[in-house]
């Protein structure tokens, strides 16, 4: 005997089909607003007027090449366009009544304190390190003025510079990446740091004049980051440069000016090229792009990577951490090289070597890695399939040609903070990432461990600098001496606990090393 249905039934059931269907409807959008669009002045541009002060920074200007490479689109907490008086004008002092800095909001200062404290768990080495030798104090007397990011990790070694004896004075490399609460933290801990997020060009030049520029203080060493405070020393203030008693740098740009000047006969301190110590090579070029480039990609684009077609450009370290990433998620992955010995490795390691000619039409992902200009050119881009990412890795903003995008006839539309659609006549797009500068700086963060290592490195290089005798180092550009390079990595092993084996007596005598090292010569390949 069947049941009848209770009156309603049907119509019962099919509210329900409704209700279930809602309750697994999603729907999301994101938009974030975008950053100014900025030029580039040439790297050796003369600085023989001292900039005025501006207010709001133009949409298009001439700047510093290695300033506006933003070094984390997740750098701060904190907007620069909260308050729109320039730290200039304000009139701020900390807790102990100094007033020698110039930051976004000192009142930031006890949120920076925690940022600092966080980044400190992963840098166990910095912090051993200042442990190890603050007694001995190092750096006593030494007078560093310094430019680089200013971030909660830069900060561990600002502070770790300090504990050692050192005075400091520091502005920012980039006129992005400053942490505001940071700097606070900085300026209330009694350093005098001059540095905002979102400075104008005037803004960058003064904060750096104001830590050179010093009544009764005077610098006598310099911790660079792309070389324009080096530059702004040695063309402004010549009698001081000619004082300092070493110049550590830790980038690709401030090396390659260093070289210039030393070919030119006009460096006339010693300087120290940390950007190519082995460690800094590994870990920061090699170890961190293999991370950060589908940190980047991921936050800007969502897209997944299992079976699309991507081309990297270049097959040094950066690139190679590139392509590891990519392959272990799925990816066909293509290189481009112009050296047979790196084109060789990629072919050994799985990778077909083609001319980006011969791929254009068929990748959804091009990556540039090689530290040279126009790698992508507008012949290139015009061939590209619609939806292709382009994006660089590699050096500045000069790979890709972007400047041959902005024309009359294309259009550009900001879709997120850091992305752009640049769109053809014919409707096709092509993705670009951070109008062509580095795209783990601008788009993603750098893991602080890989910090750690460049910190260290830098922290040594210092010490090694100013403690050095009189005549161990003459006036030209040095890699850090291998030694040095081994501690760096030692310092770290304890995060891992890794143990080292030690040679026997008889197994040192037979390798020619000492039992402490340095356990391979210099020309030995990593």
């Amino acid at each position: 005997m069947s049941v009848p249905e209770p009156a309603g039934g049907e119509e019962a059931k099919q509210a329900k089909e409704v209700e279930d269907a809602e309750k697994y409807s999603f729907m999301a959008t994101v938009t974030k607003a975008p950053k100014k669009q900025i030029q580039f002045a040439d790297d050796m541009q003369e600085f023989t007027k001292f900039p005025t002060k501006t207010g709001r920074r133009s949409l298009s200007r001439s700047i510093s090449q290695s300033s506006t490479d933003s070094y984390s689109s997740a750098a701060s907490y904190t907007d620069s366009s909260d308050d729109e008086v320039s730290p200039r004008e304000k009139q701020q002092t900390n807790s102990k009544g100094s007033s020698n800095f110039c930051v976004k909001n000192i009142k930031q200062a006890e949120f920076g304190r925690r940022e600092i404290e966080i980044a400190e768990q992963d840098m166990s080495a910095l912090i051993s390190l200042r442990k190890r030798a603050q007694g001995e104090k190092p750096l006593a007397g030494a007078k560093i003025v310094g430019c680089t990011h200013i971030t909660a990790q830069t900060a561990v070694l600002i502070e770790t510079l300090c504990a050692l004896g050192a005075q400091c004075r520091w502005s920012a490399c980039n006129i992005y990446s400053t942490q505001n609460e940071v700097a606070a933290a900085l300026a209330e801990a009694g350093v005098a740091v001059f540095a905002w997020k979102g400075e104008s060009e005037d803004d960058f030049w003064w904060c750096i004049d104001r830590c050179v520029n010093v009544d009764g203080w005077q610098a006598n060493m310099i911790l660079d980051d792309g070389g324009d405070l080096t530059h702004w020393v040695y063309k402004k203030y010549p009698n001081v440069f000619k004082k300092i008693r070493g110049i550590v740098e830790e980038s690709v740009t401030g090396v390659h000016r260093l070289y210039q000047l030393s070919k030119a006969g006009k460096l006339c301190v010693p300087a120290m090229n940390v950007n190519d110590s082995v460690t800094k090579q590994k870990f920061d070029n090699l170890y961190c792009c293999r991370e950060s480039i589908l940190d980047g990609l991921k936050r800007t684009t969502d897209v997944m990577f299992g079976g699309k077609q991507v081309v990297v450009c270049g097959y040094g370290e950066v690139g190679k951490g590139c392509c590891a990433a990519l392959k272990a998620l799925g990816a066909i992955v293509y290189v481009t090289e112009i050296d047979p010995i790196c084109a060789l490795q990629a072919c050994m390691d799985g990778f077909r070597v083609v001319k980006l000619s011969e791929v254009i039409r068929q990748v959804d992902v091009v990556i540039t890695c090689t530290g040279n200009k126009n790698v992508v050119t507008r012949e290139h881009l015009d061939r590209m399939k619609n939806s292709c990412i382009v994006c660089n890795m590699g050096h500045s903003n000069t790979e890709i040609d972007v400047t041959s995008l902005r024309t009359p006839e294309l259009t550009w539309e900001r879709v997120r903070s850091q992305v752009d659609h640049v769109i053809w006549p014919d409707g096709k797009r092509v993705v670009l990432l951070a109008e062509g500068r580095l795209l783990n700086l601008s788009c993603s963060t750098v893991p602080t461990f890989v910090l750690s290592i460049t910190a260290t490195t830098q922290a040594l290089a210092l010490i090694e600098l100013y403690n050095a005798p009189e005549g161990r180092y003459k006036q030209d550009v040095y890699l850090l001496p291998k030694k040095m390079d081994e501690y760096v990595a030692s310092l770290h092993l304890p995060s891992f606990d890794a143990h080292l084996t030690e040679l026997t007596d008889d197994q040192a005598k037979y390798l020619g090393l000492n039992k402490n090292g340095p356990f391979k010569p210099n020309y030995y390949r990593y």
